[in-house]
């Protein structure tokens, strides 16, 4: 069975996680995992919600898939693993943070340090059979995190969401615009980064906020490893 809801989010999510939905989707994940690999790991299913608790969301970034290749996907969106190289779309983000704050491009592209300062890494669906994107789609994961995200848009304190691309754009919706702040723009995937991802500046931009809210700012640099 996938684990348990993170503590820091227990309170939030008790109710869903009791819906006759969820339960098909468990269902589906456990024939899945008997059939396939799956990623990620089971352990690692809620690690974006393990790692970043409902009260210290600040920042929610919107991504759509796990990545779907041995070895990557950790339950971060946009993260990989220590050690792995990281993919097209993840390289662009580094590519935009080096010429919109000064980043140092490290040799792997996990993005921990990130969640643990309050930047939520959610996928909207949060499985894939392993080589197969999108395998997963569509079998109950987008009604749990769009209440997810609903949660967060309710939150007292405001919150910055970032949805690249269309399908996170028609989040949009869910979010409570009056009290957020909302950053949008195109997906760094190298298909579309340069209709206007890069030069965007988003990262500059999600600090701007965060001092506006009285709010720490976050240190996007991660490790830089020697060699």
């Amino acid at each position: 069975m996938t684990p348990p809801i993170p503590a820091g989010w227990q309170a939030v999510l008790s109710e869903e996680v009791k819906k006759p939905y969820f339960a098909r989707l468990q269902a589906f994940l456990e024939q899945e995992r008997e059939q396939y690999t799956v990623f990620p790991p089971r352990e690692d299913v809620f690690n974006a919600l393990e790692l970043t608790p409902f009260d210290q969301v600040k920042v929610l970034i919107l991504g759509q898939d796990p990545y779907h290749d041995e070895g990557q996907a950790h339950g971060l969106a946009f993260s990989v693993r220590p050690g792995v190289k990281p993919p097209p779309s993840l390289m662009n983000i580094f590519k935009e943070l080096k010429d919109d704050v000064g980043f140092q491009i490290p040799k792997d592209g996990t993005l921990t340090p990130w969640a643990e300062q309050g930047v939520l890494l959610l996928n909207a669906v949060l499985t894939v059979r392993a080589h197969k994107a999108g395998s997963h789609q569509g079998k109950g994961w987008e009604n749990f995190t769009d209440a997810v995200i609903h949660a967060v848009s309710q939150k007292p304190e405001p919150v910055i969401f970032v949805l690249w691309g269309n399908f996170a754009r028609q989040k949009l919706p869910l979010i409570d615009v009056e009290r957020n702040r909302v950053i949008s723009g195109p997906h760094p995937s190298p298909l579309s980064a340069n209709r206007g991802f890069f030069g965007s500046r988003p990262f500059s931009k999600i600090n701007e906020y965060l001092r506006e809210f009285g709010e720490k700012e976050i240190d996007w640099q991660l490790p830089v490893r020697a060699g």
